[in-house]
């Protein structure tokens, strides 16, 4: 086993002590072995083999801890990770697919409702316009039917009034020529004066 000479430390004696001089002499010994020119342990080159030695244990102990205890855990964990990644990936594209025809449903829907809809506001605007055709046509049976009744009524007050007119001329004019002291006049004179003023 290699082993590493220790450094001794030199302390002054008390006042009342007593010395043995192989004690000092050995103390002063060690103390002027390492003292001043001594080299540093880890450089000193009869020290080599021990840390070769040490430095091998070491690494090999730290590269079974690594493999046996980190290197698993590590895997472990990106394998965990990698799973989960995974798994969101999946149902990131499920529920884009999902959310796709979502859309595609809410969009057919949408373009059936516009349709339904243009559907019944033509369907609407037809029935609002045969119904005002409609109406307007019994508007204008009515007033065709009001006017010939009017024009017959004017045509039958005209024809009474034209009647009437000789009539009416033969009286005026009888009172006119009266009324200018021409005497009394046939009527039969007057109805042939008046008809021949009126063709």
């Amino acid at each position: 086993m290699f082993v590493t000479p220790g450094y001794a430390e030199e302390v002054a004696p008390a006042a009342g002590e007593a010395h043995s001089t192989d004690a000092t002499t050995a103390h002063t010994e060690t103390g002027a072995e390492h003292g001043g020119g001594g080299l540093f342990p880890p450089f000193d080159t009869s020290n080599y083999p021990s840390q070769l030695l040490w430095l091998a244990i070491t690494f090999g102990l730290f590269y079974l801890f690594l493999k046996n205890v980190v290197l698993p855990r590590v895997g472990g964990i990106l394998e965990v990770r990698r799973d989960r990644i995974a798994g969101d990936l999946d149902q990131a594209a499920r529920m884009k697919s999902e959310a796709d025809a979502a859309v595609a449903a809410y969009e057919q829907e949408l373009a059936e409702a516009k349709a339904r809809a243009n559907a019944i506001g033509q369907e609407a605007r037809d029935e609002a316009k045969a119904e005002a055709e409609a109406k307007r046509k019994e508007v204008e049976a009515g007033l065709d039917q009001k006017l010939t009744a009017a024009e017959a009524r004017i045509a039958t007050i005209k024809a009474n009034a034209m009647k009437e007119v000789g009539t009416i001329a033969e009286d005026t004019a009888a009172a006119i020529v009266q009324a200018l002291g021409a005497g009394k006049v046939d009527k039969a004179d007057i109805a042939a004066a008046v008809k021949a003023a009126s063709k």
